[in-house]
C-alpha cells in the first residue's frame, strides 16, 4: 500500500510525519474524503473547493490543488481496488508544543484504504451534546474529530451507525459524519448551513437532484417525521430505520427510495458533477 506525502507516493510501512506535526499535537488540519470507484474519484472539484474553504477558514495557506489532484491519481493507481474511501489530509505542518503555528509549510496526505457498499438502511440514535453553530470552526472540515469520536461510540454500544446533534438552540443539525433528512407530509427538508452542519458534498448533490428544502426543524422532528435518512460520501443516500427506540419502516419508505435511484442514476452519469 502507497501514500502520498509532502511532494511523492511512499510506502505506508515507511511514511513519518513529525511527532510535532500540528496536525497532530493541536488538531490544526483540515481533510476530505471521497468515494473512488474503479481508481475514479467521485465529486473531486467540489471536494476540493471546500478542502480549500476549510483550509482559508482555519488561516492555513491554500492547498496546492494541483499538487492535491496529482496525489490522488497517483494514490489510485498505486492501490487498484473496486470501493475506496480516499483521503486528503493537510495539515498546520511542523510546529511548537503550543497553539502558534511554526513555519515550515503545511504537511500534505493522501492515502486510499477499502471500502465496501453500505446497507440500504440503518440505525441512528440522538445525543444529548450539541453542535456549536456559532463557533470558530462551525461549517469547517476540520481534522478536530474527537468529539465526533466519542458520539460515534455511543451509537456503536446502542447498535447504531450515528449519532445525530442538536444545535445549542435545540435544532436538529447533523450526524458525526453525515447530513440528516427528514420527510414531512410528503416532501424532503435538511437543516440549513446555518444550523451549524457541515456542507455536505453529497448534502448538496441531494438537495440539488430531489428538490429538498432547507429548513429549520426542531430536534423533535425526528419523532414525527414519515422518513429519515442520512447522505455522506461513503453512504449516498441512506435511509433510517431507527432513531433512539422509535421504529420505522424497515426498508426505505417510497419518498427515500425515489432519492437513492436518483442520486444512484446521476451520480453514476456523472463522476464529477
Amino acid at each position: 500500500m502507497k501514500i502520498w506525502l509532502n511532494g511523492g507516493l511512499q510506502e505506508i510501512e515507511t511514511a513519518r510525519v513529525s511527532v510535532f506535526d500540528h496536525g497532530l499535537t493541536v488538531g490544526d488540519g483540515v481533510f476530505e474524503t471521497m468515494k473512488a470507484v474503479d481508481g475514479e474519484p467521485f465529486a473531486l472539484t467540489r471536494h476540493l473547493d471546500r478542502l480549500t474553504r476549510s483550509a482559508r477558514g482555519l488561516g492555513l495557506p491554500a492547498p496546492d490543488l494541483d499538487e492535491v489532484r496529482r496525489a490522488c491519481a497517483a494514490v489510485l493507481e498505486a492501490n487498484p481496488m473496486p470501493l475506496g474511501r480516499l483521503r486528503v489530509t493537510y495539515t498546520g505542518g511542523h510546529g511548537p508544543l503550543g497553539s502558534d503555528r511554526g513555519e515550515q509549510g503545511p504537511t500534505l496526505v493522501v492515502a486510499l484504504g477499502e471500502s465496501a457498499r453500505r446497507p440500504d438502511s440503518t440505525a441512528v440514535i440522538t445525543v444529548p451534546w450539541t453542535r456549536n453553530e456559532r463557533g470558530a470552526l462551525t461549517g469547517l472540515k476540520t481534522t478536530s474529530y474527537a468529539e465526533n469520536v466519542v458520539a460515534l461510540s455511543r451509537a456503536r454500544e446502542h447498535g447504531a451507525s450515528e449519532a445525530l446533534f442538536g444545535n445549542t438552540v435545540g435544532q436538529l443539525c447533523e450526524g458525526t459524519g453525515s447530513n440528516v433528512f427528514v420527510v414531512l407530509d410528503g416532501e424532503i427538508h435538511t437543516p440549513p448551513l446555518a444550523s451549524g452542519c457541515l456542507a455536505g458534498v453529497t448534502r448538496a448533490l441531494a438537495i440539488e437532484w430531489t428538490g429538498a428544502k432547507e429548513t429549520d426543524l426542531p430536534l423533535d422532528v425526528l419523532d414525527r417525521a414519515e422518513e429519515i435518512f442520512l447522505t455522506s460520501t461513503l453512504r449516498d443516500v441512506q435511509a433510517v430505520h431507527r432513531v433512539d427506540d422509535r421504529e420505522l419502516p424497515g426498508g426505505p419508505g417510497p419518498v427515500t427510495a425515489k432519492a437513492m435511484r436518483t442520486f444512484e442514476e446521476r451520480s453514476g452519469d456523472d463522476l464529477d458533477p
